[in-house]
């Protein structure tokens, strides 16, 4: 099956084969949204971008960060960078 082509090189969605392949593309594009949309995050965001602090949700991230960085200078691990 050859698919016409325009003078500019696309898909010629006037013929029968390009409406079937536009179709097909809307489909996938409408499925691709549709599966971003629920990975999406809940959390809420600062007007700057940044995950709102004064939440539950956010305060769980802080102590998280907080815990992360603490342990980032343990002994153990300032001893793993050492001797790596």
């Amino acid at each position: 099956m050859a698919v016409k082509k325009t003078a500019s090189g696309k898909v010629d969605r006037r013929t029968k084969e390009g409406k079937e392949i536009a179709a097909r593309m809307a489909k996938a594009r409408a499925a691709r949204a549709g599966a971003a949309k629920k990975t999406q995050s809940t959390l809420k965001k600062t007007k700057s971008g940044k995950v709102d602090k004064r939440t539950k949700e956010g305060k769980a991230i802080c102590e998280r960060m907080a815990k992360a960085r603490k342990a980032q200078n343990s002994l153990a691990n300032r001893l793993k960078r050492l001797f790596r």
